[in-house]
C-alpha cells in the first residue's frame, strides 16, 4: 500500500460502480482523491465522508464531463483545492444499445460526447496542470474488440478511446506524462445489471447466466469493481513506469 503517497488524483464518474472502487483504491494507496460526479451528489458525498472518516483526503466535485467548459472548470477547481493534479482516472461513460435502423444523430452525439470527447477534454485540461511524472488512465472496453449485436455506437466509442491513447502517448511522453487505457469486460455494477440482457443473443436467452459466462469468459464470472480498480491503480503507479499508449485488457479472458 501507499504506492501513491503524496499524489493528487482526479477520478471522473467516481461516485458509484467502478469509479467508486477506483476512488477507494487510490485513497488506500495514499493519494488525495477528487471525486467527480455528474448528478449523484448523495453518493459522492457519502463516499467522501467514508474516506475522510478513514483518514484519507478527499473532496467531491460536480461537473458534466460531456461539456468541455464544465470539464475545464472542474480541473481548475481540483487544482486549486489540491494544489495540483498528478493522476487522472477518466471513468465517466454511458452505455448504449440500438439496432442500426433505430440509430439517430442524437444517439451518436450523446455516446461520443461522453465516452470520447469527455475523456479527450478532461485529459487536455488535466495535462495543462500535470507535472512531469503525471499518469493518466482512460476507460475503453472489451467491447472495442468483441462483437455484440446492436452495440455499435458504444463499441465504436470505446475503440476510439484506445486509438486516442495510442496516439496521445508519444505527444505526452515528451512532457513526461504517461497515458494508458483499461478495457474491462463484464463487471458487477448497477449499470451492468441494467444492461445484462442486451448482451445475450436471443438464441441463448434460455441458457443459465453462469453457463453463458463460462462460454464467453475464461474465468467464468463477472469482475468485482475492486478488481478493475486494482488494474487502474497499477497503471497510475511507478511500477507501470515503462507502460504508455497501451490498452490493458481486464476482461477475465473474454473471448
Amino acid at each position: 500500500m501507499n504506492t501513491l503517497a503524496g499524489k493528487r488524483a482526479l477520478v471522473t464518474g467516481g461516485s458509484r460502480g467502478i469509479g467508486a472502487a477506483i476512488v477507494r483504491r487510490l485513497a488506500a494507496e495514499g493519494a488525495a482523491v477528487a471525486v467527480n460526479y455528474a448528478s449523484d451528489e448523495k453518493s459522492a458525498d457519502a463516499l467522501v465522508d467514508e474516506l475522510r472518516a478513514a483518514g484519507h483526503q478527499a473532496a467531491a466535485f460536480r461537473a458534466d464531463v460531456s461539456d468541455p467548459a464544465q470539464t475545464s472548470d472542474l480541473v481548475e477547481r481540483v487544482n486549486a483545492a489540491f494544489g495540483g493534479i498528478d493522476l487522472l482516472a477518466s471513468n465517466a461513460g454511458v452505455e448504449h444499445f440500438g439496432a442500426l435502423e433505430s440509430l439517430t444523430l442524437a444517439d451518436f452525439d450523446r455516446v461520443f460526447r461522453i465516452n470520447v470527447a469527455g475523456q479527450l477534454f478532461v485529459t487536455q485540461a488535466a495535462v495543462a496542470r500535470m507535472p512531469t511524472g503525471g499518469r493518466i488512465v482512460l476507460t475503453s472496453s472489451v467491447s472495442a474488440r468483441v462483437a455484440v449485436a446492436r452495440h455499435t455506437l458504444y463499441a465504436a466509442s470505446k475503440a476510439a478511446v484506445s486509438a486516442m491513447v495510442l496516439n496521445l502517448a508519444p505527444e505526452l511522453a515528451a512532457r513526461g506524462i504517461a497515458i494508458n487505457a483499461i478495457a474491462p469486460g463484464g463487471t458487477a455494477t448497477d449499470m451492468a445489471a441494467e444492461f445484462a440482457g442486451d448482451y445475450i443473443p436471443p438464441a441463448l436467452a434460455d441458457v443459465p447466466f453462469q453457463a453463458l459466462l463460462q462460454s464467453l469468459n475464461a474465468l467464468g464470472r463477472l469482475a468485482a469493481p475492486d478488481e478493475i480498480a486494482s488494474v487502474v491503480a497499477f497503471l497510475l503507479c511507478a511500477d507501470a513506469s515503462y507502460i504508455t499508449g497501451a490498452t490493458l485488457d481486464a476482461s477475465g479472458g473474454w473471448m
